[in-house]
């Protein structure tokens, strides 16, 4: 890092002179504005210009026999490191499959298809970053979550499968947070001067990237757990009572942990956090002890026995990811500010 020192000009200016090979490397001149931003951790950051980012675009050329799942990977790829505008350009033209690939995909990440022929479509996003908060939406993402993990344990509790379904269809609210979350992420790191607007310094971007994909895995394992519910519901076959009893315990007592951590990751409350890793042992406990009264029962149906087995693996899995947010508010709490 150079290191250069403060000049006194006049009686009240301090100035510090730029260095020539960034002055020349953004081709400034004198007489030209730069753009100056104090960061939250009282660092200084100066932009050439001002301060105005450019949208960026990108081409994307697509094969004729392109799989539509590649399509939408490149898609998301572009979204996720922030570009505006994307071209998808055929060497032909896109095959029906292609077509629906590419609206399927914009539509998930709420990007709007401007022009469109048989050999060209161009989408982009309207999101504003400067307007955007990473608190509040990962807040919102939350509140998905959380509310299709209740869904699913009432749905399971009075097989409801109009519920299970409605929770299932919910997941790809979730995945839209996602990507829209992680986008402002990588937001910040290319574009530091939008710390200030988004509410999230660069050092916590690793922390909020691992709570994103931790919200994202649990609402899978709701969306899992509905999954379950409909297909006993179409072998019409049903878990009985004492082993399901024990397995909405096992739930509700993950559910609560859960929706605890992430507001303990808000609030920085170590004691809370140690507090839901202490209860990893107890899920454990329950799951064995579900495990034990189900395997010495003489339910033989394979419908049932996929379904006990696999949501018994949901929500200890679901334990497993609420124990890493847990883990991460702890060890956010104690960096130095």
């Amino acid at each position: 890092m150079e290191q250069r020192k403060i000049i006194s000009l006049g009686r009240s200016s301090l100035v510090v002179s730029l260095p020539k090979h960034w002055i020349e490397m953004n081709e400034l001149k004198q007489g030209d504005t730069v753009s100056v931003a104090i960061q939250r951790d009282r660092s200084l950051v100066i932009f050439p210009g001002r301060g105005r980012r450019e949208d960026r675009k990108i081409t994307l050329h697509i094969d004729s026999d392109e799989k539509a799942v590649s399509i939408a990977r490149k898609v998301i790829a572009c979204y996720l490191n922030g570009y505006f505008g994307i071209r998808l350009v055929s060497k032909k033209i896109f095959t029906v499959a292609q077509q629906r690939a590419i609206r399927d995909i914009s539509r998930k990440l709420y990007m709007r298809i401007m022009e469109s022929n048989s050999k060209y479509i161009y989408v982009q996003t309207l999101i504003d970053e400067t307007k955007a908060s990473i608190d509040t939406a990962v807040r919102r993402m939350h509140a998905i979550a959380v509310s299709m993990y209740r869904d699913a344990l009432n749905a399971l509790r009075n097989n409801d499968v109009s519920l299970a379904k409605v929770v299932y269809s919910m997941d790809n609210d979730v995945d839209h947070f996602s990507f829209f979350t992680l986008r402002l992420i990588r937001s910040v790191i290319l574009n530091p001067e939008l710390t200030n607007h988004i509410g999230l310094e660069p050092i916590d971007c690793p922390d909020y990237q691992t709570l994103i994909h931790r919200i994202e895995q649990v609402a899978d394992r709701a969306a899992n757990i509905a999954k379950y519910i409909i297909m006993l519901k179409g072998a019409k076959q049903e878990i009985s009572d004492s082993i399901l009893g024990l397995i909405l315990k096992s739930g509700e007592e993950v559910f609560n942990a859960y929706d605890r951590a992430v507001k303990a990751f808000f609030s920085k409350d170590v004691a809370e956090a140690n507090r839901i890793i202490e209860l990893y042992d107890k899920i454990i406990k329950l799951d064995q002890e579900i495990a034990s009264k189900f395997f010495l029962s003489d339910i033989k149906n394979v419908t049932v026995c996929c379904s006990v087995c696999s949501i018994r693996d949901q929500i200890k899995e679901t334990m497993e990811h609420v124990v890493d947010i847990a883990d991460l508010t702890i060890d956010r709490s104690y960096k130095a500010v």
